[in-house]
């Protein structure tokens, strides 16, 4: 089967979609966030007979299910739909650098093979990354009271300073992880 391949939706049509996405969940009552639709999820399956966190009424965020559904289809029309298949432009500095830490193929791929693939992911250290990493994730969004999406999109949309402070600490995180420990790691 061959796909027609669009373009990306350029910023001024996507962020202002988002924009009023995010008025029409405050204007309901609503919050939007990758881990609250997740913690529905195991709640479903049962969670909540073992672990108190998960013991709420599923039933009244069902609604927050679409955005799970809307993940997945979301994903396949872009990657299938809208994905550019042209080259990505880089720095002479960044390839090099990338070089540096055994990439190849620099620039032809988002998703570069030597970070997302099944021998990558299956590797001794690619399992170590993902458990450690997992785990990471789960503290830092429980700890936080929500996940980046979260707090980005709608504690940011609704004037929240804890939003503000843990936004500004995923992006602090971020360049720790580049400039610090990722190049240990690698």
């Amino acid at each position: 089967m061959e796909y027609i391949i669009l373009q990306p939706w350029p910023w001024y049509v996507s962020g202002p979609l988002i924009a009023i996405v995010m008025f029409l969940l405050l204007y309901f009552g609503r919050t939007f966030g990758m881990s609250s639709n997740l913690r529905t999820l195991c709640a479903i399956g049962g969670a909540g007979k073992r672990v108190a966190f998960f013991k709420f009424d599923w039933k009244s965020q069902r609604w927050n299910l679409v955005v799970v559904l809307g993940a997945i289809v979301g994903g396949f029309i872009a990657h299938n739909f809208l994905s550019n298949p042209t080259d990505i432009a880089l720095s002479q500095n960044t390839v090099e650098d990338l070089k540096i830490l055994g990439f190849e193929n620099i620039g032809q791929s988002l998703l570069p093979p030597e970070l997302f693939s099944w021998d990558a992911a299956f590797s001794i250290k690619g399992l170590l990354i993902l458990v450690i990493g997992g785990f990471l994730v789960g503290f830092g969004t429980r700890y936080a009271g929500g996940c980046t999406s979260g707090h980005a999109i709608t504690g940011l949309s609704s004037l929240q300073l804890p939003s503000l402070i843990a936004v500004i600490g995923f992006f602090l995180g971020g360049l720790v992880m580049i400039h610090l420990i990722y190049p240990i790691l690698f």
